[in-house]
């Protein structure tokens, strides 16, 4: 088959490798989108990480196109509706980072309670001084943890082992799964009532699209912690710098963010094919706002990174697709 690589770090072009052995295979540094879909017109299968924009002008540019095998377990970057109208199968990597996603939850969080940014910067310039670094214990804590699937199940374990108290909310609530971790399920709104903690564990869909918002901070506890290593728009970040200003949410540690591409590369907005999607310059606004900050957190997407996590994605990624070509497709989203 004809296969295309976007976004192909050098952790990745071993993928390349082993597939080059019985494909024809083509590997790209950059993204998958307008601009770059040219390039691959005669692909049969392509293969990207989240930051590629697969839209239906984008697809429609394909024709031989069968397969897409997504280098995530998200699939919010895809035009689903394309795909499933024009029979390209979706595989993605579903479980390569239940724990790896969990435990840089728990970074963020234990980064945000001691004050260890901070206190770092100053004694990198030898300054020993604690004034304003008393942080808070986790035990005896409330975390709600929004979206009890593999990761949100990894975060309930380790808080559990933190001796926090955990409440939960889900749409498919697991009775056997409640009373295994030892938490408690509730409605969302009494879960932003009593939690002191919460962490979002929701993929991107239209019904969790600005799931906090004005109305869903106004409910917290008064210095409430926000951890988000979700999707950047499964909060309103407009709303969160409205809460942040007043104090509403005492901290937030955020591994996403939405308009995330325009973040790291403003000059794409002045790009005549950057897309169909006019960009949300508000949100590209309030997001240099939350940079600004001290008690935010901001990584760049790198929940998923480690070692061992990189080496589940590259191989769950050949799999699906020599899966593909053998006639059984696996971890088919569509």
């Amino acid at each position: 088959m004809k296969i295309w690589v976007f976004e192909t770090d050098e952790w990745e072009e071993d993928a390349c490798v082993r597939l080059g052995q019985s494909h024809d295979v083509r590997c790209e540094r950059g993204m998958l989108d307008a601009r770059t879909v040219a390039t691959a017109s005669d692909a049969e299968v392509v293969t990207t990480f989240i930051n590629s924009r697969l839209t239906a002008d984008v697809l429609a540019q394909m024709p031989s196109l069968r397969l897409i095998a997504t280098r995530s377990t998200g699939f919010d970057h895809i035009d689903m509706n394309y795909a499933r109208d024009h029979g390209i199968v979706v595989c993605n990597v579903p479980d390569y980072g239940d724990h790896t996603v969990a435990e840089h939850s728990f970074a963020l969080l234990l980064a945000l309670a001691r004050h260890i940014p901070e206190a770092a910067e100053r004694t990198r310039h030898g300054d020993f001084s604690q004034v304003g670094t008393c942080g808070f214990d986790l035990r005896g804590k409330t975390l709600g943890v929004v979206g009890v699937g593999r990761i949100g199940r990894r975060v309930i374990e380790i808080a559990r082992g933190f001796g926090m108290d955990v409440v939960a909310n889900d749409i498919a609530p697991d009775p056997a799964c409640e009373a295994r971790l030892g938490f408690s399920y509730c409605s969302l709104p009494d879960l932003l009532c009593i939690s002191d903690i919460i962490s979002l564990h929701v993929p991107a869909t239209a019904d969790t699209q600005g799931l906090l918002s004005d109305a869903e901070f106004g409910e917290m506890k008064q210095g409430a912690v926000l951890i988000n290593t979700a999707r950047g728009n499964v909060v309103d970040t407009e709303a969160l710098v409205r809460a942040l200003a007043s104090g509403r949410i005492g901290a937030a540690g955020l591994d996403v963010l939405p308009e995330e591409p325009l973040t790291r590369d403003e000059a794409q907005i002045f790009r005549a094919d950057v897309g169909s999607k006019a960009p949300d310059l508000r949100a590209l606004v309030a997001n240099h706002v939350l940079l600004r900050f001290p008690n935010v957190i901001v990584t760049p997407h790198i929940a998923f990174n480690t070692r061992e996590a990189k080496a589940r994605i590259v191989d769950t990624t050949i799999r699906n697709i020599e899966a593909f070509a053998s006639g059984s497709p696996q971890n088919k989203v569509i």
